[in-house]
């Protein structure tokens, strides 16, 4: 009587789950010069601007009307807040589609992509450890900027409440809670971006073209934003509401903007890494 002998389509000891770390990837995307510049760039910003209020004086007083940038030099607490209102609209789009778009075309660039896949790392594995590490970076570039800028500002006009332009003030432990739910929501709303460049990223062997797209078009949005005509049909834009998060530094926040800037956001996102995920799954990797 023959013996019938089970055959194992993987190889023993092999688990999917351990394939490419999430560390081994966090490594390597530290250690790129793209990331170190996109750092560097983030982290000098606060410097810019302190050199600009120095040189250009008190940015107060110059038009009847109040605004978050007039009261930049009050605290290190509104000067940390000015850096996230100058940069959300487009300085922090750029590490978001730079981490998320240079993900999988990089390494179809290089023509390793193949050589990853054949490990053999499975294909979701694969999409799973990039796009929390393009995340993770994305976080870690929004965090790094008000820290600085905290940092800065406190140094050179001192520690003290986060002035409203509207009336009032928040103290330092509110205002310093307040700059958090910020970063969260900036961070949240920049999902659209992340998912735009993740998901031309495995459709295309060209970094910047994923990048360049995932830019150009959210330049688009803020443009179709722009154009009062379109009514309410602007509520379904993302860019419509990036600048909710204002809403979080008054004396009694308004949570409602923010709420339905999430849920767009979080919509839009979840159906572009839905596509992603389907179409690398399918996808001929010649490269």
């Amino acid at each position: 009587m023959s013996t019938l002998v089970e055959r194992t389509e993987t190889a023993s000891g092999y688990r999917a789950g351990r394939t490419l770390p999430l560390r081994v990837e966090l490594v390597r995307q530290l250690k790129r010069r793209r990331t170190l510049i996109m750092g560097a760039i983030l982290a000098l910003l606060p410097f810019v601007l302190l050199i600009a209020f120095t040189i250009g004086g008190d940015p107060g007083g110059r038009n009847d009307r109040v605004t978050l940038m007039d009261t930049a030099t009050a605290s290190g607490a509104n000067f940390a807040a000015v850096n996230l209102f100058v940069s959300a609209g487009f300085l922090l789009v750029i590490p978001v589609a730079l981490f998320c778009g240079d993900t999988v075309a990089s390494e179809a660039g290089w023509s390793s992509l193949r050589y990853l896949l054949a490990a053999p790392v499975p294909r979701a594995r694969l999409l799973w450890s990039k796009l929390l590490v393009a995340l993770g970076l994305s976080l870690a570039a929004m965090i790094l900027l008000p820290v600085v800028a905290l940092a800065v500002g406190t140094a050179a006009y001192g520690w003290g409440p986060l002035q409203i332009p509207t009336g009032g003030a928040l103290d330092t432990g509110t205002a310093a809670q307040r700059l958090l739910v910020v970063v969260a929501y900036i961070f949240v709303s920049q999902l659209v971006t992340a998912a735009l460049a993740f998901w031309l990223s495995t459709k295309t062997d060209a970094p910047l073209g994923a990048v360049g797209g995932a830019v150009g078009l959210t330049i688009v949005g803020n443009v179709l934003d722009a154009v009062t005509a379109l009514g309410h049909w602007r509520d379904f834009l993302p860019a419509h509401w990036q600048f909710a998060w204002a809403d979080a530094v008054q004396p009694h926040p308004e949570w409602s903007g923010m709420i339905q800037g999430t849920a767009i956001s979080v919509t839009y996102a979840l159906v572009l890494f839905a596509l992603a995920f389907r179409g690398f799954a399918r996808k001929d990797i010649v490269s």
